[in-house]
């Protein structure tokens, strides 16, 4: 990789054209910046008629955050911001696609930045993708998960009275280089949905990989499994 496009980090897992990164508890304002730095020079790269690098997957967890997309409505944050900060819960406006949404400890959040044009994939088929990745992660969990209509993500029992969504997706991109990604609920403690209405549902529940099973999870073996399904499908 260039040295114009840098890697923040050590704990690393190389494949053909596809970069793993660790990035571990992070805070929400740190990963963006990060996020920012490696999207805006593989924009420019391209606007510039540059070659891209490989693709860079970062993987890591929040520290206690919600998050709202550039097009989320106010009224789903339902307290204010002095309850937040009692609770230690910060708050960032973020140029992702997607309503409002909470991130912590125990949730996977992976990050990919990709460069779509070279792969010669538009991002409907792209968002697809990360929910089949998730879908056949859960998979191999013994979870049943799927797609529920009208909204993006990954979800249990779709379609009926018990829906609950395990997987939030939100991206942004610029000249079909992508940045944002997924937020999995694997051991996330999930009162901090209480404080909004999930993606804007009001009617939805949410769940934990965890809460599903009945046990806690080892999330270097969960995102080992997730990182599987990625190479299966996006090599």
């Amino acid at each position: 990789m260039s040295k114009n496009f840098p890697i923040f980090n050590s704990v690393m897992e190389c494949h053909e054209k596809i970069v793993f990164e660790e990035w571990g508890l992070i805070p929400y304002a740190e990963a963006y910046r990060r996020q920012r730095e490696l999207f805006d020079l593989r924009v420019s790269a391209k606007r510039n008629g540059e070659d891209t690098p490989c693709d860079v997957w970062v993987f890591c967890e929040h520290s206690p955050v919600i998050t709202m997309g550039q097009h989320g409505n106010r009224r789903n944050l339902l307290y204010s911001a002095e309850t937040l900060k009692a609770r230690a819960i910060d708050f960032f406006l973020t140029d992702r696609g997607g309503d409002v949404t909470f991130h912590g400890p125990g949730q996977c959040v992976c990050y990919p930045l990709l460069d779509l044009e070279r792969r010669r994939m538009g991002l409907r088929r792209y968002v697809e993708l990360l929910e089949e990745v998730v879908i056949r992660t859960l998979s191999g969990y013994g979870i049943v998960a799927g797609r529920l209509p009208g909204a993006s993500g990954v979800w249990i029992e779709p379609g009926t009275a018990q829906e609950r969504k395990i997987c939030a997706v939100g991206i942004r991109s610029s000249r079909y280089v992508t940045m944002h990604g997924i937020a999995l609920n694997v051991n996330t403690d999930l009162s901090g949905f209480s404080l909004i209405n999930p993606c804007g549902f009001a009617d939805k529940g949410v769940t934990s990989l965890s809460r599903e099973l009945g046990r806690p999870l080892d999330m270097e073996g969960f995102k080992m499994h997730l990182r599987q399904h990625v190479l299966s499908l996006f090599s």
